[in-house]
């Protein structure tokens, strides 16, 4: 009914603007007849002084007065259906234009328009005017259209990936999640939400995070995305070559130009990098500390280079503890080394780590070891 009523008023706007010139009368001023009368009526005038001065013949100028007063009979028989034709033509196309107007206008749309077509989804009417309009208005029609229809699913599964390409991520979480409560689940919205998840959390991928894209994979085996952030999780737990192989499997049924492949190449060799740096640093720490006959040697030299020497070595003794605690013979040496050292405090601290990481006879070893040095975790 609103379309109606709009259109109704157009049409009239647009039928007053045809008849209003094609309405206005037209003046005698606007005849050419007019010219000719007022000749007629300066040469009457002239002829009247002529004869008074006694220039014309009486016989004369009753001959010309004659004359002249025929052609202004004539002149004015022939101007009036000039005008009066003028004006009723006027009125003619006036009323035609009113009647024309809108049954063209209106029969024309019914011809070719759509009148009866049902209001498009918000994806099909995003879809249809994409090239016309910018991102920044697409996602302004789509926030407006779901603050009046919040329950719309597929309205926040359209704008949900759109979130994210802009780096809205938090918001992008919250249009997927609107999308699989009011949509349903599915492979690509699950795999959505873990990567928006993901992005929040700085590229960490999340234990909400991953449970999203395990849920992915339940619905969709072969999910590009799903598989590719959950070998992300297992470099993040630790596991680099179980990613590796997981990236390495899902690049072999890429075709050459995935987009999807330079992803896995740079997160290949990032892992495979990381691994290298971890695995150097873990040599280095893996340095034995001092073993007895060492200290018995450091206590030979001069204090200062006695001090040196030993300082180094447990130094490195305890970093690799740090790395590999699951060592009971490094903890041992580690609070003996403290103990040599007259670092008491030190000690007790290497006896408490040790005994919070050992279990069963290790740990009751390592506890009677530094007892037996007059240390334990209580003093």
């Amino acid at each position: 009914m609103v379309f109606w009523t709009v259109a109704a008023l157009l049409t009239l706007a647009a039928s007053l603007a045809v008849l209003l010139p094609l309405s206005r009368r037209r003046t005698p001023d606007d005849s050419g007849q007019n010219n000719d009368l007022e000749v007629y009526r300066d040469q009457l005038s002239e002829l009247d002084r002529d004869a008074a001065r006694g220039l014309v013949a009486p016989a004369d100028v009753a001959e010309a007065h004659a004359e002249i007063a025929r052609r202004i009979l004539k002149a004015d028989k022939a101007g009036s259906p000039v005008v009066a034709t003028a004006m009723v033509s006027s009125r003619a196309i006036a009323a035609m234009a009113v009647i024309a107007v809108p049954l063209v206008s209106w029969g024309s749309y019914v011809a070719l328009g759509s009148p009866d077509l049902p209001s498009q989804p918000l994806a099909a009417r995003l879809a249809k005017n994409a090239d016309q309009s910018t991102v920044a208005e697409l996602v302004a029609r789509a926030e407006a259209h779901l603050a009046a229809n919040p329950e719309d699913g597929r309205g926040w599964d359209v704008l949900a990936p759109i979130y994210l390409r802009l780096g809205r991520a938090d918001e992008a979480v919250t249009a997927y999640r609107n999308a699989i409560r009011l949509a349903g689940a599915s492979a690509s919205r699950e795999a959505g939400l873990g990567e928006a998840l993901s992005t929040t959390a700085g590229g960490v991928v999340t234990a909400e995070a991953k449970a999203a894209f395990e849920r992915a994979l339940a619905i969709e085996p072969a999910d590009l995305k799903a598989r590719f952030y959950l070998a992300a999780a297992l470099a993040q737990d630790g596991k680099a070559q179980a990613a590796v192989e997981a990236w390495n499997d899902l690049a072999r049924g890429l075709p050459a130009d995935s987009p999807w492949s330079d992803a896995i190449a740079g997160a290949v060799a990032q892992t495979q990098a990381s691994q290298t740096q971890a695995s150097s640093q873990q040599a280095s720490a893996e340095r034995p500390g001092p073993d007895q006959a060492q200290m018995d040697r450091a206590a030979s030299m001069s204090p200062a280079d006695r001090q040196a020497m030993v300082e180094g070595m447990v130094a490195s003794l305890d970093e690799r503890l740090r790395l590999n605690p699951q060592d009971a013979e490094g903890w041992t040496r580690l609070v003996r080394s403290y103990v040599v050292l007259g670092r008491a405090d030190d000690a007790r601290d290497a006896l408490r780590r040790g005994v919070e990481v050992l279990t069963g006879d290790d740990r009751g070893r390592l506890s009677a070891f530094a007892a037996s040095l007059g240390i334990s975790v209580a003093d």
